[in-house]
């Protein structure tokens, strides 16, 4: 049974990130998009703390709905300032007060002040229209939670590593969100992000920490997963 810790193979992790720029960046708008937006982070003395907002493993090409103005003004909005956030990142009720948040840094304001304003200089905001474009579609694609009702196993230790897992960065997801193959490439996701979320590269792994069994998390999943 495969088993990884929560946070390991920092070298695998760093090279992940390293080999999404320029190679996978086609000349489409979206992936122009990113690309000049890693090249102002590399220019910027804040550039290092911006990329390391989010995991750099979901693109353009992965957002539901990749031709529609929502995913447009994801692309076009998110990515001046991280890594472009999938829209399953959280659950609808979670994604108003995130995007508020976020529109009041893009205005130079918020929690960090007169830094604030400097690292968002250059940065436009969406319009109020835009905003709520913006937010009807990550709302619309947003995780679905899991109803515990309908999963009575996820209370017993058989799904102890699917819990830990997940629980770190979001709510628990409904299995059936994605057919049984589909989740084997969510799970591999997932898994290169929290390599490079919990490991500082050029540490090593700690034994101590919580091993998940990565066999189980999927199997969990592709057993109550949507029907293809």
């Amino acid at each position: 049974m495969k088993r990884v810790s929560v946070a390991s193979l920092a070298l695998a992790a760093a090279l992940a990130a390293a080999l999404i720029p320029a190679a996978a960046v086609a000349a489409d708008p979206a992936g122009q998009a990113v690309d000049a937006a890693r090249k102002r982070w590399q220019e910027s003395p804040h550039g290092p703390m911006l990329e390391r907002i989010l995991p750099p493993t979901f693109e353009p090409a992965q957002l539901p709905e990749p031709a529609s103005r929502g995913a447009r003004l994801t692309i076009e909005y998110c990515v001046q300032c991280h890594n472009l956030p999938n829209p399953a990142m959280h659950h609808a009720a979670k994604w108003p007060g995130i995007v508020e948040r976020m529109v009041v840094r893009m205005r130079g304001k918020g929690n960090l002040g007169e830094l604030m304003k400097e690292m968002m200089a250059g940065v436009k905001a969406p319009s109020d229209e835009e905003r709520a474009v913006l937010l009807a579609y990550l709302q619309r694609h947003s995780q679905r939670p899991l109803d515990p009702r309908r999963y009575p196993e996820i209370r017993t230790d058989a799904t102890k590593s699917f819990r830990l897992a997940c629980q770190q960065c979001h709510t628990l997801p409904d299995p059936q969100r994605h057919t049984a193959s589909e989740w084997e490439s969510v799970v591999a996701r997932m898994e290169r992000n929290m390599l490079w979320m919990n490991r500082v590269v050029g540490s090593r792994p700690d034994p101590r920490e919580p091993q998940l069994r990565i066999d189980e998390i999927l199997d969990f999943l592709q057993r109550y997963a949507k029907k293809g």
